[in-house]
């Protein structure tokens, strides 16, 4: 029975286990306890539903499903990757594979326990209590995450790992991963560092793999990675961020290959398809990624895991091979993602594009081309995004390759690709995007050139001595493309040489508001929505999640 002073009568619980005599008896067992509510779900998919909509205070799920592709394990993994299980839920796995493998694995998820089968009430008993004195322990720090007080929740984690305080270990990852949040990279790397000199553990290792990457030390962050990799294969969450490293880098090749490893470890990991799909779709192979992206759209549309460029993407793909009864779902699904998500601007502006895609495949071009136009008409705007860019060349694309030709296109085309052609990578996910009508994607290419020379140009001035002469030159050349190369570097060739130039204040106004309203610091390279880093631990709020770093999760 529960212990006198735990009082459950206003907790909730769900139980998720596909054997019914066993579910019958973890229901009970809770409800012997004293539990309010407990809820009870057969299939993973349904408890995935439920916990994306509904908070519980526990959580009781079978490690093993014998019918379904994911584990216990993997919907746990999924839902901290997508900030969707609150601090406050005491997650507990239920299996009978007590092997120090699967028990270390769950430790280093995050989890608050395993319960071996076969088990007596006692022990599911004291692994609540357990769980529930380490939340009433980190209670200060929970309720500073909570208000979202990032950098006082961080100093109380510090001091909690410092003093080797109770649970001094877990408060460190939660430390190192709110110093990431608030730009704090080396202080995070410090910490992790000092966990692995402490116990060696691998999300710490990874940890300083992430803080070398947001620091873009990416050489030794892969360095890192490529020894956590080969120390354990089946860390998934490495093969993540080593494809974010990969990513970042170009290597898109390599990125799909460390993908497709992570998928294949969890196959019904939604945001790992997604991944694989995303990047197999701009690699080039559009068949193999209208499988893989299909499939992801069938698992994951009604997870809030879901990113809606999956579907633009699979409409472009069905585009090119002709599937019209495909894309006519494609369009089908975002009404049905519209109807959940009414007041979303995002899922709006690519069902447009979906639109217009099934206007070239129906041949109603004119009707593409006014779409066209009125995309065309905002691209100079704070709002509009690198994914908004990259989903207009390719409709442009779609409608050249069709041998519709606009006079003011190639006009847009130079105009997002000098906005946007802000590194290597970016600039060949654009090329991709239009690789249907190679002129464009020349173009693109072309541009990233002339933001290279006006870049050196400009640091030549600058090591001529005229610091000042090469301000005024990026922010001039800053202004009329919006490229934030141009205006970030702007912003560190000012900071360096602040003293030896004259009317510094003045000029750093000018590039502080290009900074602000074209959303400089320079982007990573991302695919899809913005979500929370790959391999970090969940920091879910009161509020809205806050958007990670720009990266492909």
């Amino acid at each position: 029975m529960a212990l006198p002073e735990d009082d459950l009568s206003a907790s909730s619980a769900l139980v998720i286990e596909s054997n019914p005599t066993s579910r019958s008896i973890l229901v009970a067992q809770l409800r012997d306890f004293g539990m309010g509510t407990v809820l009870q779900c057969a299939r993973l998919v349904d408890a995935r539903r439920q916990l994306e909509y509904r908070t519980f205070d526990v959580v009781l799920c079978e490690h093993h499903f014998a019918n379904e592709v994911m584990s216990g394990q993997d919907l746990l993994d999924d839902l901290r990757r997508n900030q969707l299980l609150p601090f406050s839920t005491v997650f507990i796995m239920v299996t009978a594979e007590a092997t120090y493998a699967k028990v270390a694995e769950a430790a280093e998820s995050a989890l608050d326990g395993y319960l071996l089968k076969p088990h007596k009430a006692t022990h599911l008993g004291e692994r609540l209590r357990q769980a529930r004195i380490r939340k009433i322990s980190l209670a200060e720090i929970f309720t500073a995450i909570e208000a979202e007080d990032f950098e006082r929740a961080a100093e109380l984690c510090l001091h909690r790992f410092e003093s080797r305080g109770l649970f001094w270990l877990y408060a460190a990852r939660v430390g190192a991963e709110l110093l990431l949040r608030t730009g704090k990279c080396a202080q995070a790397q410090i910490l992790y560092e000092a966990v692995v000199a402490a116990k060696t553990l691998p999300w710490a290792k990874l940890g300083v793999a992430r803080s070398l990457l947001d620091e873009g030390q990416i050489s030794k962050a892969t360095s890192t990675l490529e020894n956590l990799i080969n120390e354990d294969p089946s860390y998934a969450d490495a093969y993540d961020v080593m494809g974010r490293a990969q990513f970042e880098l170009g290597k898109f090749d390599k990125a799909l290959a460390t993908y497709k490893m992570a998928s294949e470890l969890t196959p019904a990991s939604i945001t790992r398809l997604q991944n694989l799909g995303m990047m197999t779709y701009y690699s080039g192979d559009r068949a193999e990624a209208e499988k893989i992206l299909d499939r992801t759209t069938r698992l994951g549309l009604d997870s809030k895991m879901f990113d809606c460029q999956t579907l633009v993407l699979l409409a472009f793909a069905r585009l090119d091979c002709g599937d019209s009864k495909g894309l006519q779902r494609c369009r089908d699904d975002f009404v049905r993602l519209i109807d959940r998500n009414p007041d979303s601007k995002r899922h709006r502006r690519l069902a447009n594009i979906v639109d217009a895609l099934a206007a070239i495949q129906q041949h109603q071009f004119a009707q593409a081309v006014d779409a066209v136009r009125a995309m065309s008409k905002v691209v100079q705007s704070p709002d509009f995004d690198f994914e908004s860019a990259s989903n207009l060349l390719a409709l442009m694309a779609q409608l050249a390759n069709k041998a519709i030709q606009l006079d003011e296109v190639e006009s847009v085309v130079d105009t997002l690709s000098m906005r946007f052609c802000t590194s290597r990578p970016l600039t060949e996910l654009l090329a991709a995007a239009a690789a249907v009508h190679e002129p464009y994607a020349a173009r693109i290419r072309d541009a990233q050139a002339q933001i290279l020379k006006l870049t050196e140009h400009a640091m030549l001035l600058s090591m001529e001595g005229d610091p000042k002469a090469a301000v005024k030159n990026l922010i001039f050349h800053g202004s009329s493309t919006l490229n934030g190369k141009l205006i970030e570097t702007a912003h560190l060739v000012l900071h360096r040489y602040a003293e030896k130039i004259e009317d510094a204040q003045g000029l750093n106004e000018m590039v502080q508001d290009l900074r602000t309203r074209f959303g400089t610091p320079i982007s990573r390279p991302a695919l899809g929505e913005q979500k929370r880093q790959a391999g970090g631990l969940t920091l879910r709020t009161g509020g809205a999640p806050a958007k990670a770093p720009s990266t492909l999760t």
